[in-house]
């Protein structure tokens, strides 16, 4: 059996597809719900389903994001996105992500079961249906890698790990790691040290400014690992660094 997944936030919407989709007859059973992004993917990784049915606009999820997660973490997972939300863009960074319909709210019983045959022909048709291959989704990928540095960027000053970003991204800590290093050649704190070095080089324009309080501001309680740091990456030191500028 093609085991399939649902989330959405509203449980009316879970429970009215469970019963009218004829699942056995597709050849699938739904073994989980969810109704939110976090839980969802929780329960993707707890259940690894062939088929995914989900909404992308729910409330303090960021749904782009999540499919991005999926498609780049399980590649051959196929996906259809319920959605009220009627955005074109929106919509096409969604199929460009990988997934294999769209449907807008509320969805029509034959289009429904058209994509359910879609997604089963898909996966008969590549014959993956119990395993996961390791092939990486690139579209999925590069929009991982850039919402991960805008994450981090936004929040350079803080004790921020890879843990947090990956939960921001809806990943494994694992896979985004290795997607840092596929796309950027780089490791989390390669990447997280670079955004709080650069932005040390503009904070030390400021003559009123320390260099130790510098440190701290761009996430730094050591500024022993700060002027370490910054030589390392800048082949100076940060008071060389402030008279080159003067």
């Amino acid at each position: 059996m093609i085991k399939v997944l649902l989330i959405d936030d509203e449980a009316i919407i879970l429970e009215g597809l469970k019963k009218v989709v004829d699942w056995a007859g597709f050849g699938c059973e739904v073994v989980a719900v969810a109704q939110n992004a976090a839980d969802g993917t929780a329960a993707i990784r707890a259940h690894q389903p062939q088929i995914v049915f989900t909404d992308i606009k729910m409330p303090d999820q960021d749904g782009l994001t999540m499919l991005a997660g999926v498609k780049s973490e399980f590649p051959s997972m196929e996906i259809t996105v319920l959605t009220g939300y009627r955005d074109f863009d929106y919509a096409q960074e969604a199929i460009r992500l990988g997934v294999t319909r769209l449907l807008l709210k509320p969805s029509k019983m034959d289009e429904i079961n058209e994509a359910m045959h879609a997604m089963t022909e898909n996966l008969r048709a590549s014959g993956v249906q119990c395993s996961e291959t390791e092939e990486e989704d690139k579209p999925a990928g590069s929009f991982l890698v850039r919402e991960a540095v805008q994450f981090m960027e936004s929040r350079y000053a803080d004790k921020i790990t890879l843990q947090d970003v990956a939960d921001h991204c809806y990943v494994s800590q694992w896979h985004l790691s290795k997607l840092l290093n596929r796309h950027m050649e780089k490791s989390f704190y390669d990447v997280l040290n670079e955004i709080r070095i650069k932005k040390a080089q503009q904070l030390l324009s400021d003559p009123k400014l320390k260099v130790g309080d510098i440190g701290e501001r761009v996430g730094y309680c050591d500024p022993g690992h700060f002027a370490r740091t910054f030589k390392k990456i800048t082949g100076m030191s940060a008071c060389e660094y402030r008279n080159g500028i003067r």
